[in-house]
């Protein structure tokens, strides 16, 4: 069990805030922490790793970690960080990287193993693709069989691809150890694959906390299909009004009414809902 009950002043965008945050996590959960760019994501994992202050308390396992009497450094913190930029040691080899952090040559063995990353045991990291580059980055955060392992958007720089064979990868690793996992990440699909909770922050607060399901499953009501899109122009044809929306990577054209295109903004967050919709699903 993880109890965390942290507050830190953050000086964001928007000026100061107070991230607040009291939050139970069930040993060997995968969490996955979700929310607006500046809501207090990473700053939250590195309290949990120790890497900058915050008052409150942190207990793991009945561990305290940090309370008003002690702060446990983060080397002393069982904790596994998978960063976005890899942080590998550039003048070591794959192998050599991860038994820096243990002399465990069985587990390292293992974890290549798992990862498809036995033949290139012994390149270095300057040889790698982004993707195999990640792989091993996510390897050297389990060789110490961490508590806790902690993931700060390790995706979000690869193709979808190849995030897609990431994904399969992180979630057997999170199965055979069974490590409680948080990871911070904006990608719906990536959350539902892999979260059995959904945790969203809103300047500093959480807003929501779920199933993947409840949380990212947005229709209200008979609606059938919701998206939430960005509003990037407002056109006039003829007679009727044609909202452009960027929705994921595509550009859909909306119809709506003089009424609905005086209260519209343009950049405005919006979502796009229909009733009626009969899907046709293609490759």
């Amino acid at each position: 069990m993880i109890k965390i009950d942290i507050n830190k002043k953050l000086h964001g965008s928007d000026g100061e805030m107070d991230l607040s945050v009291d939050l139970e996590i069930q040993s060997g959960d995968f969490v996955a922490l979700a929310g607006q760019s500046g809501s207090g994501k990473t700053t939250l994992l590195r309290i949990l790793a120790g890497l900058e202050e915050a008052s409150g308390t942190i207990e793991i396992d009945g561990e305290v970690w940090l309370d008003e009497k002690k702060v446990v450094p983060p080397q002393k913190r069982g904790i596994g960080f998978v960063f976005q930029d890899y942080a590998l040691f550039p003048n070591m080899s794959v192998l050599e990287n991860l038994l820096f952090v243990a002399k465990d040559k069985d587990l390292a063995k293992h974890l290549l193993e798992i990862t498809e990353l036995s033949e290139l045991e012994n390149r270095y990291p300057n040889t790698l693709s982004g993707g195999q580059k990640q792989r091993v980055s996510l390897c050297r955060a389990m060789m110490k069989r961490p508590k806790l392992l902690l993931m700060d958007e390790p995706l979000s720089a690869l193709d979808p691809s190849m995030r897609t064979k990431l994904q399969s990868e992180i979630h057997l690793l999170h199965k055979e150890f069974g490590t409680t996992t948080i990871m911070v990440s904006h990608d719906p699909s990536e959350i539902y694959r892999l979260a059995s909770r959904v945790v969203v922050l809103n300047l500093g607060k959480i807003i929501n906390d779920g199933n993947p399901r409840d949380v990212l499953l947005k229709t209200k009501g008979s609606a059938k299909f919701s998206f939430e899109g960005e509003l990037l122009d407002i056109t006039k044809v003829d007679v009727i009004n044609i909202a452009i929306i960027s929705i994921g990577q595509q550009l859909v054209e909306v119809v709506v009414s003089d009424d609905e295109a005086k209260n519209l903004t343009l950049g405005q967050k919006i979502n796009v809902s229909t009733k009626a919709f009969a899907p046709v699903i293609g490759s």
